[in-house]
Formats: structure tokens, C-alpha cells, sequence
């Protein structure tokens, strides 16, 4: 969505990427014929990357993972397959970021946008958002004027929020709920993020140096969530009200799937608050820290866009229970 806004406003993008040609060819149309490079990279390679930033005004870094990738090795003792870490939080949110802003320095790029969490933070239980908060840091320490943004759980078409709830219902008998889903969130809207972005883009000089939460009108608790799920999917299951550390033991074994639906990490993310950094009144009353509305981006309601996606859950499609379609 992001790259969409940016090609719709004409600029000149170079997107780096270390996957298929085929990932990315449906990016193409979003540009006018010319205004778009795509640039392979590896994040070990800091000659590759350099490629991608060398002519830039604008450096935006989404890069991360919400796991730990890992790959099959053969190790000498029974079961003869252990696993290695290719890319650890740390590399994903710390290491890459913090060289992104040195080549930035280095090339003197105008600026640097860099995408965080709102979760970020030293104190986290989760590995992930406390190296979240570390690359921030390590960003500062190099490239102090980089405007970075803090978002909540983002949802939308692809989401690992409202998808998870719906895809775990497909697979299980039962749904976790951690603690009781007592936890708080305020999902945002990613295209809501990525408008905002392109309104940075169109300005950057204005947001140097600051910090931009991104988040939604209301809060819930993943046990609202689960709930408002399942009404629009229709999906008949068990949802759980189960211990943190029994979650953690079911997280362990689901951690080696391919794009996994529970890892330890999440657990511990999803089990503590995941919230804006400050209240309404407290946004109000300081000029530090900016928010979508300080770039007139209005936060879209969970309410009015989870059914455009979630209702492919239901069986049989929503066409069954509306007379005359079957």
C-alpha cells in the first residue's frame, strides 16, 4: 500500500529486495513506465545495500520479522538435525537498521524514515520489542535527525492479528487465549501507516528528528477481538482460557513451521499491553511526539474493514446465509 501511495506520487523509487523477481513484479504497476528500480540486496552485503541507498533523498526502512528465521542443519548426535538461526532479532532490528543509517551518514541522504513498533521498549519481555527500542537507539546514535514511527499492531489484508485469530481456528480445535486475552491493543489500519508515510515523504524536512505514533480510535483485549473474529467468520471453535507459560510450551513446537503462528516471542508480546506511547490528553498537551493526525491522516475503525477480508473464513462463503444464493 505504501509503495502504491509513493508511485501515485510520481517519485522516483529504488526497492530493495532479497527474494524473486516474482515477489515483487506486481509492485511494477503501481509507478509510471521508469519511475521504479528494483534492487537486489543481501543485509550481509554492505556493498549491495549501498546500491539501493547511494542515490537517495529518502531512505525508508521497513525491514523486520516477527520470528526468528531459522534452517535445518545435520549435527553429529541423534536426531541428527538441529536448527540455526539465520537472521536473529537483533540482525533483523538492530544490526541492519543501525547499518542502513551509517550509509545514509556516509552518502549524506537527506532522510531517513525508520519503522518501529509501539511496543518497543527496554523493559519488554518480548526479545523482538526490546530490540525494536535497541535499533531506534543505535539509529539515533548515528542519524539523530531520522524521523521514526511507532505503529501498534497493524491490520489489514495480510495482518498477523485479526488472520492469526481466523487461521488458528482453522487448524486447531481450540484457540489460546493468553491469560485470558486480558491484554490490550489498539490495532491500526497499515494502509492508515503507509498514507502516513507518503505525507512524510512529501515533507520530510518538517518531521526530522521526531517520532510519529501510528494507532487506531479504541482499544481492545485479544479476547474482544477473538470474539468479534469469529462472529464474521462463523467459525465454530474453542477459544481457551490458558496460562502464559502453557501457551509457551504449544509456542515452542509451532515456532518451527513456516510462517508460524505462535512463537514464544509473541506470547510474551501479546500477553503485556500493547498500546500508544501516551493518553489522548497527553498527546494534546506536548509537541514532541507526532501522530497520524498531525499529517491529517484520520485512523480507519477496525469495525469498517475486518469483514472485507475475514469473511473468506466462512464456509461456503457470506453469499449462504443470504436468501436467493442458495
Amino acid at each position: 500500500t505504501h509503495i502504491h501511495a509513493l508511485g501515485t506520487n510520481g517519485v522516483l523509487a529504488y526497492i530493495a529486495n532479497r527474494g524473486d523477481e516474482f515477489e515483487i513484479r506486481h509492485l511494477r504497476t503501481s509507478f509510471d513506465l521508469g519511475r521504479t528500480r528494483f534492487v537486489y540486496y543481501s543485509p550481509r552485503d554492505k556493498e549491495s545495500m549501498k546500491e539501493v541507498i547511494a542515490d537517495a533523498d529518502i531512505v525508508i526502512n521497513m525491514i523486520g520479522k516477527y520470528y526468528e528465521s531459522m534452517s535445518p542443519v545435520q549435527t553429529k548426535t541423534f536426531p541428527y538435525v538441529g536448527y540455526q538461526t539465520n537472521y536473529s532479532f537483533a540482525d533483523a532490528n538492530v544490526e541492519i537498521p543501525r547499518t542502513i543509517a551509517e550509509i545514509c551518514l556516509e552518502h549524506q541522504v537527506d532522510n531517513f524514515i525508520h519503522v518501529s513498533s509501539a511496543a518497543a521498549s527496554p523493559d519488554s519481555a518480548s526479545e523482538w520489542a526490546r530490540t525494536k527500542y535497541e535499533g531506534e537507539q543505535a539509529i539515533k546514535e548515528i542519524y539523530p535527525w531520522a524521523t521514526i514511527l511507532r505503529p501498534t499492531q497493524l491490520f489489514g489484508n495480510e495482518d498477523k492479528l485479526l488472520n492469526n485469530f481466523a487461521n488458528f481456528a482453522n487448524r486447531s480445535p481450540f484457540v489460546p487465549l493468553i491469560d485470558g486475552g486480558r491484554a490490550l491493543t489498539q490495532p491500526v489500519y497499515a494502509p492508515d501507516v503507509a498514507e502516513t508515510i507518503s505525507r512524510i515523504c512529501d515533507h520530510p524536512e518538517k518531521f526530522e528528528g521526531k517520532q510519529v505514533d501510528c494507532f487506531g480510535p479504541t482499544d481492545y483485549t485479544y479476547a474482544e477481538l477473538a470474539a468479534f473474529v469469529y462472529d464474521i467468520t462463523q467459525q465454530k471453535t474453542i477459544v481457551s482460557d490458558m496460562p502464559k507459560d502453557v501457551v509457551k510450551l504449544m509456542a515452542k513446537a509451532m515456532q518451527y513451521e513456516r510462517n508460524p503462528l505462535l512463537t514464544p516471542d509473541m506470547v510474551e508480546l501479546w500477553a503485556q499491553d500493547y498500546l500508544p506511547t501516551l493518553s489522548p490528553e497527553e498527546y494534546a498537551n506536548q509537541s514532541d511526539i507526532l501522530t497520524m493526525d498531525s499529517v491529517g491522516v484520520k485512523a480507519t475503525p477496525v469495525e469498517k474493514m475486518a469483514f472485507n477480508y475475514l469473511h473468506r473464513f466462512r464456509k461456503g462463503g457470506h453469499f449462504t446465509t443470504v436468501e436467493g444464493y442458495h
